[in-house]
């Protein structure tokens, strides 16, 4: 797979906002939840906005759609499920669709269960997640089943191991510190959290992380494994009924 260069801009202390370069001075903007951040990176960088690709219709990742749409006449994708609530789209897309934007051909994936028009979108080896997949976690559970978001979680996890993951919001130390208390005796998993202490101390990104890492240490894709459901006093149950329990620990882990 090619290597998509992907820069982060971070808005509302702790969402991302990810460009990857669709032309040499044009750029995409995946989940713009405000506006002017993005805007003085393209100015500072002499850029303009070329797409904007949208996951799921939460504020924090669409209030800066509009204002951009106007300034840059950036064209807009995102779920046909959710045309009704999301800013007006150019692009409604399902479940396969394949785009090209400028130099880039994007795949787009359902996958509900955080809500239920979420969608990612892969271009290259990166992968757009939203708030479906994060390293060592996954979204909650606002509109779908944990049935539903399983089986998002299992599309993911048939992608190469090579995917770069691409997460909305910096979470990654608020997961771990819960996977660490569910697998305390986990060495890996204590290293990628002393590795992210590092690299928020320095004011760095925890992403990307690689879809090989996250297919080892991250519980939520580990459900259909034995040691996981024995963690959880749930030995022998099926991986969807581990998972409900394990999304559902999490949520009171806050």
């Amino acid at each position: 797979m090619e290597t998509i260069p992907v820069t982060p801009v971070l808005v509302r202390q702790d969402n991302y906002v990810w460009l990857f370069p669709t032309a040499p001075d044009q750029m995409a903007a995946v989940d713009p939840g405000e506006a002017e951040p993005v805007m003085a990176f393209l100015d500072r960088h002499d850029l303009g906005l070329s797409h904007i690709l949208i996951t799921h219709h939460h504020s924090d990742h669409i209030a800066g759609v509009e204002p951009l749409r106007q300034r840059y006449q950036a064209r807009v994708t995102g779920a046909a499920a959710d045309r009704h609530r999301l800013p007006t789209l150019d692009h409604a897309v399902v479940d396969g669709d394949r785009l090209s934007l400028g130099d880039q051909s994007v795949t787009v994936m359902a996958t509900p269960g955080h809500t239920l028009g979420h969608v990612v979108y892969q271009v290259g080896d990166a992968l757009f997640s939203g708030d479906t997949l994060f390293p060592a976690g996954c979204g909650r559970l606002f509109e779908g089943s944990a049935g539903q978001m399983w089986h998002s979680l299992q599309k993911l996890m048939a992608l190469p191991d090579d995917c770069r993951l691409f997460a909305g919001h910096e979470y990654t130390l608020l997961n771990l510190g819960f996977v660490r208390i569910l697998e305390p005796d986990h060495q890996a998993i204590t290293d990628f959290w002393q590795q992210a202490q590092q690299q928020v101390r320095q004011g760095l990104p925890t992403l990307p992380v690689a879809l090989a890492q996250e297919k080892q240490l991250n519980p939520f894709l580990r459900c259909h494994q034995p040691d996981i459901a024995q963690r959880l006093g749930l030995a022998g149950q099926s991986a969807e009924v581990v998972f409900a329990a394990l999304r559902e620990r999490r949520n009171q882990h806050y």
